[in-house]
């Protein structure tokens, strides 16, 4: 099965994904500051999915944070933020 992100253009720093909620404060935090640093990402708002779809996006969030918090930002498949850190997330992405 394949998620289907949105996608923001911007620079390239890698393969960057954000799962989020839809209604999550922190989330729309991060989405800000990777469109602020002008960072190319994909994103996809979990909380909106339906049946099999969502359960195969919670399970691929869980691969990278098992308590399966939002936001969970993935960078090249190694690297994972949990929440809503600015600076690890400049660091990362610099």
């Amino acid at each position: 099965m394949e998620l289907k992100f949105e996608h923001v253009k911007g620079q390239k720093k890698g393969d960057v994904k954000l799962y989020a909620l839809s209604t999550c404060v922190w989330c729309g935090k991060t989405k800000d500051l990777l469109n602020e640093l002008g960072i190319e990402f994909n994103y996809i708002y979990v909380d909106l999915l339906q049946g099999d779809t969502k359960q195969y996006a919670i399970d691929e969030v869980k691969r990278y944070n098992k308590n399966c918090s939002f936001p969970t930002l993935v960078i090249n498949n190694e690297k994972t933020i949990v929440g809503f850190k600015e600076a690890e997330i400049k660091e990362a992405l610099s």
